[in-house]
């Protein structure tokens, strides 16, 4: 049985290898915009695109474990997407300036017909940023295709003043404490 990482997100991969080294990737062939819409729950919707890409990765799969990840962002009732332009992350960025924003991840691991799936939520306070700190800290890591429009593995984490996680590691694609209880579980090293 081998870990395949349902994604070719190089950060999931970049976490992962923190962990284990012998993972293989595989991209997952799901239109997350075809369910997104807005009588799905944040949280619902995270879990439900985590699981869809780990089951499509599977069918090529079927004997390894499989692991899917999915965040979202939620605040006041919307769902931001990753903002692609430079113009989108500044709208972003402006609108959960001095803010608390919920930052969910989900990720899903499946082992033959076994289905587990996790959750973490970041409630995460954005300092009070001033326009020409937003234009800096874009110029400096181009996070336009990270959701929310940051990026806490490199400069991102100066945008915050405060984050309540129980895993901080989930923020940046996978949650690593979860993750490798479940590699041991099934028999995998960690490390």
């Amino acid at each position: 049985m081998k870990i395949i990482l349902a994604s070719t997100s190089k950060y999931r991969s970049e976490q992962l290898s923190r962990i284990t080294k012998s993972f293989q990737m595989s991209s997952p062939s799901i239109d997350e915009d075809k369910y997104k819409s807005d009588d799905i729950s944040p949280s619902i919707l995270a879990t439900k695109l985590a699981t869809l890409k780990a089951l499509d990765v599977q069918k090529a799969h079927p004997s390894d474990l499989i692991i899917g990840g999915d965040q979202v962002l939620s605040f006041e009732g919307k769902i931001f997407s990753k903002p692609i332009t430079k113009e989108n992350a500044i709208s972003q960025l402006r609108e959960l300036s001095g803010k608390t924003h919920e930052l969910i991840t989900a990720t899903t691991y499946i082992v033959k017909e076994e289905v587990i799936e996790t959750q973490v939520i970041a409630k995460m306070k954005m300092r009070n940023l001033t326009d020409e700190q937003i234009e800096n800290y874009i110029n400096r890591d181009m996070p336009l295709n990270c959701c929310g429009s940051y990026m806490l593995e490199n400069s991102g984490i100066g945008l915050f003043e405060e984050i309540d996680c129980k895993d901080y590691t989930s923020i940046i694609g996978l949650p690593l404490m979860s993750t490798a209880n479940i590699l041991l579980k099934y028999g995998f090293k960690v490390f």
